[in-house]
Order: structure tokens, then sequence, then C-alpha cells
């Protein structure tokens, strides 16, 4: 495997608007830019690239103090099952250990329920979310 691991890693617009659609199947949510975002909203991001080639990504944004979250945990779909993911989780978990976070949340579907708690060592919490209105 020839992956390579780059915290704060410089990551286009486009391969990672691709990278999305092409493991989640869809575009991000959002118009802003990735390199704005990450540049106002980002404590740590990961990328993984194989021989130049985005595989995956991870984004850690925070409260500015103890707690810190997880979001757009991708890989592409060829790569996945082979510890991309928990690799690029763990770096970004050392980033925000790093910055000075003591909890790293995630929120996640049924059907990766054992990436996040048997692969990456996250515990069930309860929580809630609120679709806010466009």
């Amino acid at each position: 495997m020839a992956i390579a691991n780059q915290l704060r890693g410089a990551v286009g617009d486009h391969e990672l608007t691709l990278l999305h659609g092409r493991a989640f199947g869809t575009a991000p949510a959002s118009d802003i830019p990735w390199g704005e975002r990450l540049a106002r909203h980002s404590i740590a991001w990961v990328v993984a690239r194989d021989r130049g080639r985005l595989v995956g990504f991870v984004n850690v944004i925070g409260d500015g103090g103890a707690h810190a979250v997880l979001l757009d945990t991708v890989v592409e779909p060829e790569w996945q099952g082979r510890g991309v993911g928990r690799d690029l989780v763990r770096r970004a978990a050392s980033a925000a250990g790093d910055a000075g976070c003591q909890w790293l949340h995630v929120d996640y579907e049924p059907e990766l329920v054992d990436f996040y708690e048997r692969v990456c060592g996250f515990r069930p919490t309860a929580a809630g979310l609120l679709r806010l209105p466009r």
C-alpha cells in the first residue's frame, strides 16, 4: 500500500468534491469552497494520497476548548476496508489532542457502527440533531 497521510495537506476543492461524490453518492451540501471552510473552521484535517491521487480525507473542527468534532471522514470506495479510514481518524484524533482538546465527537449512520466503535474506538452516546431550514 503506497498511501501517504498528510496533516493539513493541500487539497483542491474539485478533487475533494469528486471524492465525496464517489464515496457518499452525493456532493457536499455547501457551496463554500473547501479551502475557505478548512482555513476558517478546522483544527486539523488529514488527506490520504496514493501516488498523488486523493483517496481519503477527514476534518476536525473545535469549540476552542475541550471539544472537537470529526467531520467528513471519506475514503475512496476501492480503498475502503484497507485501514485508510482508521489511519485518517487516528491521525486526526492525535492532532485534536495536540491542540488541547479532551473529547472527540463523531456522529455516524448505523452501517458505520463497526468502523467507528470497533475499529476506531469511539463509544456510543446519546445525542440530538436538529435540521435547520435553509
